[in-house]
């Protein structure tokens, strides 16, 4: 099973950046993760509505070839770092090649994009900037790989 998390625009915080590599190469050791950077294609005068609009276009071809798209959004489930190991487990056993991870950007998700997806997940019902969630979501996913392998990083 691959990781597919493409990011829209570039982490602007070199201290956050640093930990998205750092755990995106963590997790590497389990499961190869791509993170392409989406190009931010708006104006600053843009309604936000048109903005999130174009970026679930682009988020959404990133995930075309994906077998399983997953959205994040504080609406959707709420697994434990267990729990998504489990999810993690039941998704390999089902034989699913590609997960794309979709995170919005500064605005977060366009409402159509959540109907388009086939699991929408909460990492918290605290609200993150876009670009904490990046790291936060792969710092997740490493610590249910840790899990699954039976490593004591989770403890």
């Amino acid at each position: 099973m691959r990781l597919l998390i493409p990011l829209v625009g570039k982490t602007r915080e070199p201290y956050l950046d640093a930990g998205i590599h750092d755990y995106a190469n963590r997790l590497g050791r389990f499961l190869p993760v791509a993170l392409p950077i989406l190009r931010e294609r708006h104006g600053r005068k843009d309604p936000d509505e048109m903005i999130k609009s174009a970026e679930a276009v682009q988020l959404l071809e990133q995930a075309a070839a994906a077998d399983l798209r997953v959205a994040l959004d504080p609406g959707g489930i709420s697994p434990d770092s267990h729990e998504l190991a489990e999810l993690l487990t039941q998704w390999e056993e089902r034989g699913i090649g590609v997960v794309c991870f979709l995170i919005g950007g500064h605005l977060g998700l366009h409402h159509s994009l959540l109907t388009k997806v086939d699991v929408v997940m909460s990492l918290s019902r605290l609200t993150f900037t876009h670009e904490m969630t990046r790291l936060i979501l792969l710092e997740q996913l490493y610590r249910a790989c840790t899990i699954k392998a039976g490593q004591k990083y989770h403890k």
